[in-house]
């Protein structure tokens, strides 16, 4: 999976929506103002940032090469994966939902209602 690849899909998920709080340079990607995902577009090889249950995050690691602590996040709770075609696109996506299906678990019930309509 390549980066434009995954930023469709976070914009699949919904109530995504992309947004620049810390300049053009950083996309993030919310949902209900929430962050689920980050992607830094100048990176070679592209990286992404995503919400990780802390033991899978550390499982993950473990396993995979790209999968690494969360730049410039709190690593317990956020990996970093990069995008150099080692990983299935299949683990990139489930990967991605994880991250957005653990922001929206600790949403507020009204929330998350609205969220799937």
């Amino acid at each position: 999976m390549d980066l434009p690849d995954a930023i469709e899909h976070f914009l699949s998920k919904p109530g995504a929506e992309e947004t620049t709080p810390f300049g053009p340079d950083v996309l993030v990607y919310k949902v209900a103002g929430k962050m689920f995902a980050l992607a830094v577009p100048e990176d070679f090889p592209s990286r992404i940032n995503l919400k990780c249950d802390p033991e899978r995050a550390f499982l993950l690691r473990d396993e995979y090469a790209a999968i690494l602590p969360g730049y410039h996040m709190n690593k317990r709770h956020w990996n970093t994966v990069v995008l150099d075609g080692s990983l299935p696109s299949s683990l990139v996506r489930e990967l991605i939902d994880h991250s957005y299906d653990l922001v929206v678990a600790g949403l507020p019930k009204a929330q998350r209602a609205k969220l799937n309509g």
